[in-house]
């Protein structure tokens, strides 16, 4: 059996744990730009097919339950994570991609063009200097820092009854002590990953 067999036997059932129904051909076809890219560009340091799979598309789409309104704002996306699997997920849903790393915002507009992805739009900036005409309805982060900083950050960005998405690993007791907007945990396990992961629901009531 092929690695990309198995990585493809791996979403697949790795989708059917998570309840989710998605087409799982443009998922390997970003998987597989995503590790042709890698190798002369350090995308990220998951280097085997079938550990993209987990570490990356089903960690990216076991946040969909909580992806809420028409436009979404995935801050520090990188190599398109989790934004570019919630699009393929979410045809109808207008996703902005962002990040400061030149060498990123080239890849991902090249899985753009070559997947033909309309719901995408990808932008090149520091969060703290972008500002759009239209506020989101919410602003996804992973992996990207401190809740603190990250309301900071990016609270010119979310509308009026907009959510933050914040995923993280361990449940984050001393991040959640030190802020002050409501907010519920949601605790998940992601098919082939052991460990804990977290999703914080902070709510922008104003």
């Amino acid at each position: 059996m092929s690695d990309t067999t198995t990585a493809e036997q791996v979403l697949i059932e790795g989708l059917q744990q998570l309840a989710i129904r998605v087409d799982t051909q443009p998922l390997m076809r970003y998987l597989f730009l995503l590790d042709k890219w890698n190798h002369a560009y350090n995308l990220t340091a998951v280097r085997r097919i079938d550990a993209m799979v987990t570490k990356h598309l089903l960690d990216s789409l076991a946040i969909l339950p909580w992806v809420t309104g028409s436009r979404v704002l995935d801050v520090g996306s990188g190599a398109g994570l989790p934004g570019i699997p919630l699009a393929l997920a979410m045809p109808d849903v207008q996703f902005i991609l962002l990040d400061s790393n030149g060498k990123k915002i080239r890849f991902m507009q090249e899985v753009k063009r070559v997947l033909k992805i309309s719901n995408v739009e990808i932008q090149q900036a520091r969060v703290e200097n972008y500002h759009p005409e239209t506020s989101f309805d919410t602003v996804i982060t992973r992996a990207f820092s401190e809740l603190t900083p990250m309301l900071s950050w990016t609270k010119h960005l979310l509308g009026q009854d907009g959510k933050w998405l914040a995923m993280k690993g361990r449940y984050p007791d001393t991040e959640l002590a030190a802020i002050k907007l409501p907010y519920q945990v949601k605790t998940y396990s992601v098919p082939g990953i052991d460990g804990e992961r977290c999703c914080v629901i902070i709510d922008n009531f104003i």
